[in-house]
């Protein structure tokens, strides 16, 4: 669509993206659909994880006593409660976390990480660090990494 082509906004025409801005926008795109679905594949194939698990196993790793409130965990991971109580049901069933009344407050559901979802979460690291390695470091000089961080760091403050 063009500028001519575009409905007008609210506040007046909306200040087309230059050819520059264009090109960075869908190439950002694309890597925010194209990652992690490589990343997901590779999780899947050599450890039965979706990279959504695999994310959600890692913030609980990361929580004192490997113990997180569901409605903090779901803040963690950006997904709805529902969503991600459906997520903590599967982890549970193949005994990868379980879940517990908050100690310090019983309407509140914590999930906690197991040992054998401790030793499935060492046991899958290295291969996802070699693949996000392969994907994203191996193509980027020093120079690159820290002018992306930069980049991404803005962006992300811009967010909230």
């Amino acid at each position: 669509m063009t500028p001519a082509e575009a409905p007008p906004s609210f506040d007046g025409p909306a200040p087309w993206l230059t050819e520059d801005e264009r090109r960075t926008w869908m190439a950002l795109h694309r890597v925010s659909v194209l990652l992690p679905n490589e990343l997901d594949r590779q999780l899947r194939e050599d450890f039965s994880l979706s990279f959504v698990e695999y994310y959600v196993l890692v913030m609980i790793s990361e929580q004192a006593d490997r113990t997180v409130r569901l409605s903090r965990l779901a803040f963690l991971v950006n997904s709805e409660l529902s969503r991600l109580s459906h997520l903590i049901g599967r982890l549970e069933q193949r005994g990868l976390v379980r879940r517990a009344p908050d100690p310090t407050d019983g309407r509140c559901t914590n999930a906690i990480l197991t040992e054998a979802g401790l030793t499935q979460l060492k046991a899958a690291a290295p291969a996802h660090v070699r693949a996000v390695r392969r994907l994203v470091f191996d193509i980027l000089d020093t120079d690159q990494q820290h002018a992306m961080r930069d980049a991404l760091d803005g962006i992300a403050s811009n967010l909230g």
